[in-house]
């Protein structure tokens, strides 16, 4: 596991470390009244935890971990050892982690009991810029967590954007272009999230204020694996061909009618609710395409048996 690149990012990192490190206590004044002592601070440095002390943090952006993904660090970690300690905060009697679920999640599956940490004092909303920097310095957030991480800065800690981006060591304009994606409905997300559509293809589908209009070409772009720019010339049609609220007679959408785009919903939701497992259909009129998400290998082999389908 190689160590981050010194970029404005891990400056930032750094810094944010750096500030969450107590203070020095004050002299006490002289002839001072005697006070009960106060507790003891919580201790900071390195040290190996027990796993089953450390619970994950509420600010974590990372919606998802594939099966496949944690197997391999996990056989990485049992082959080369852990290269980098987790960072956690006290959190009453347990730790909260900051940075490095994955780590500690590969550490469960292997059953190892503790796992060395490196232990910080941070502010609820230095725990949350520290957790998403370490994500993003990684390259592990797909374009959808990311834009919930700047959110959830913002929400949480009433940031302003600018705030929100000085914090993880962003320009403003990234981060409020990043937060654009969540104005696409949930459909379209889980498309970028999973590498189906591109965050190009889905500014471009953000030019169409009609969100049932924005599913359909999506699903186009899609089907017909469409370049950005194609995608661009898609939309400007689908402007162009959009019914006016008065003319209810007009055809309702470019390749699908508003009665066949139901449909097609009701279909993903029934195969959706069959299978247990999420499903995409993608449909032209012309041609089409079932796409069924598992997670992992037992999952594809759930599947395969709720199909019929021998491996």
């Amino acid at each position: 596991m190689s160590a981050a690149p010194k970029s404005r990012l891990g400056r930032g990192l750094g810094g944010l470390i750096a500030a969450a490190k107590p203070a020095a206590p004050a002299p006490a004044a002289p002839h001072a009244v005697p006070v009960a002592p106060a507790p003891a601070p919580a201790p900071t440095g390195y040290l190996e935890l027990a796993v089953h002390t450390i619970e994950p943090s509420p600010y974590q952006a990372r919606r998802d971990v594939p099966a496949e993904q944690l197997q391999e660090l996990a056989e990485s970690i049992r082959s080369e050892g852990l290269l980098q300690p987790i960072v956690v905060r006290k959190a009453g009697d347990k730790y909260q982690l900051i940075a490095g679920e994955r780590r500690w999640r590969a550490f469960q599956l292997l059953k190892i009991k503790s796992i060395p940490a490196r232990i910080v004092e941070a502010s609820n909303a230095s725990s949350a810029a520290l957790g998403l920097i370490e994500n993003l310095q990684r390259e592990g957030l797909n374009a959808i967590e990311e834009a919930h991480g700047y959110a959830s800065l913002i929400r949480d800690f009433d940031l302003t954007q600018e705030n929100a981006a000085e914090r993880v060591g962003k320009s403003r304009a990234t981060v409020a272009n990043s937060l654009r994606l969540l104005s696409l409905d949930p459909d379209l997300q889980g498309y970028v999230a999973k590498n189906l559509l591109s965050v190009g293809h889905a500014k471009v589908l953000l030019g169409l204020e009609d969100a049932a209009q924005r599913n359909l070409v999506a699903r186009r772009v899609i089907e017909e694996g469409l370049s950005v720019r194609a995608t661009e010339k898609l939309t400007q049609t689908a402007r162009a061909s959009a019914p006016a609220p008065a003319g209810p007679g007009r055809a309702a959408r470019p390749g699908l009618g508003a009665k066949d785009a139901a449909t097609v919903s009701g279909i993903e939701k029934k195969l959706t609710s069959h299978l247990g497992a999420r499903v995409a259909v993608l449909h032209t009129p012309k041609k089409g395409r079932i796409v069924i998400e598992y997670r992992g290998n037992d999952d594809l082999q759930r599947l395969l048996e709720k199909l019929g389908v021998e491996a």
